[in-house]
């Protein structure tokens, strides 16, 4: 396992990151655990998690492992969502915020969360609100780094701004969609990321399992996030994954994986792996079986002629103002 700086700061992470999404719900208590030290043995280090998985099972499975590993991992953890009744159950206030970061610290049994991340923009709080709660806790040292998931470009932006005009801790990292189906980020989140020294660690790299090579045009997948038509979390809904374009991208996938004697998914994440500005995708596992599949991809080098293929078959649309901008805005 190789590891990278996470943005600008000193930290290392393993450049492969381990979501615990999983655990509490499709991983009891014990195979999470298989897990967790299965990731430790193979290098790993950066593991991420959030309040709302499986209700702050999640959270608690990771903090009594952590109980014997707290020097040996970065531990991330997100906060945003409704996690208690009433109007300020949820949300970016420095209300939610302080009450969310004592309940999160209190569930992993640890001093200090290395990289709070804000799940989602919460459009009800102002951004300075939430910049100077999210500082508090920096200086008052229950949190030493700093991240988003699920912004915008401007979002991400307007930040930066407002933390280097009040002098305020800044964000370090993104969490953001992002796999061979899931482009979206290309646009403006990737370059500002380039331009500001912002860590990239992308969600759901397999696109859902998409990638994995287990589904068929002629077969719906049952009992699983992507078998949904009738909405859930982000982009994990069949009828978006199911198109055209992504079969003909999950076609190239596996004829690069048999030509290289290794899995789609592996594939799908040194594709990821390879991109500009990437640090640490987040591999989610409900076995060790899939663990050590993931953990496999750290190995893989694509060659030029296969990310090439892969960049042309998934290639984002051209839209406006991007398509000018590469034509015309160079000289």
């Amino acid at each position: 396992m190789n590891y990278r700086n996470l943005g600008q700061t000193g930290l290392r992470v393993s450049e492969l990151c381990l979501g615990a999404m999983t655990f509490g719900k499709e991983s009891d208590e014990k195979a999470s655990f298989e897990i967790m030290d299965r990731y430790l043995e193979a290098g790993g280090n950066f593991i991420d998690t959030a309040d709302v998985y499986n209700a702050g099972v999640s959270e608690e499975i990771v903090g009594r492992w952590l109980k014997d590993h707290r020097r040996e991992i970065v531990l991330a953890t997100k906060f945003r969502h409704r996690t208690d009744p009433g109007p300020n159950g949820l949300g970016a206030s420095r209300y939610h915020i302080m009450h969310a970061a004592e309940d999160s610290l209190r569930r992993l049994n640890v001093d200090a969360i290395d990289l709070y991340q804000i799940h989602i923009w919460d459009s009800a709080t102002p951004l300075e609100e939430t910049l100077r709660a999210l500082d508090d806790l920096v200086r008052q040292g229950k949190v030493r780094y700093l991240g988003v998931s699920n912004f915008a470009g401007w979002q991400l932006a307007t930040a930066l701004g407002i933390s280097a005009r009040l002098g305020l801790e800044r964000f370090v990292c993104l969490q953001p969609q992002y796999s061979l189906i899931s482009r979206g980020i290309e646009y403006e989140l990737i370059p500002l990321c380039l331009s500001e020294g912002i860590a990239i660690i992308p969600w759901s790299p397999l696109g859902g399992g998409f990638l994995t090579g287990k589904y068929t045009r002629e077969q719906r997948p049952d009992g699983a996030r992507l078998s949904s038509d009738a909405g859930g979390p982000g982009e994990n809904i069949w009828s978006r994954r199911a198109t055209e374009r992504n079969w003909a991208i999950v076609d190239a996938v596996q004829a690069i994986a048999g030509a290289h004697g290794v899995s789609p998914a592996q594939v799908a994440l040194a594709w990821v792996l390879a991109q500009p500005g990437v640090t640490s995708p987040i591999i989610g596992a409900r076995n060790l079986e899939q663990l050590e599949d993931n953990l496999a991809a750290a190995d893989l080098a694509l060659s030029s002629d296969d990310l090439a293929r892969l960049d042309a078959i998934s290639a984002p649309e051209e839209i406006y103002p991007y398509r000018v901008i590469r034509d015309l805005g160079t000289r």
